[in-house]
């Protein structure tokens, strides 16, 4: 992965984290070398002037991008949400992208941890 992406986490060989994306930075998320993004971030959890998801899957789309919608509220978080990440990241192709508010809520999915 290059640096085009400030604040990446990387969990894995083919699974990485970041804080919270734009539609403009989709075209970062290519450069880098990605093939699948995950979003964790719920619509507006950041306020009424952060991107909806439909309009970050339609620049990801554009870009050749496989895109997940998968929103948790960190605090209802459940067992179920982070088998259904686990299952997102096997059937999309890899690298993959995650990302939330911060990266922690991924991280959070990925280790199964409930807070």
């Amino acid at each position: 992965m290059n640096n085009s992406l400030p604040n990446l986490l990387q969990l894995t060989e083919t699974l990485f984290v970041h804080s919270a994306l734009e539609p403009n930075d989709m075209q970062h998320v290519a450069n880098a070398g990605f093939k699948s993004v995950i979003i964790n971030l719920p619509d507006y959890e950041l306020g009424e002037n952060q991107a909806t998801a439909s309009s970050i899957m339609t620049a990801a789309r554009a870009l050749g991008l496989e895109i997940i919608y998968q929103p948790v509220v960190t605090k209802e978080m459940t067992h179920h949400d982070c088998k259904l990440f686990h299952n997102n990241i096997a059937k999309l192709p890899s690298p993959v992208l995650a990302f939330c508010s911060s990266g922690n809520r991924c991280t959070l999915l990925f280790n199964g941890i409930i807070p």
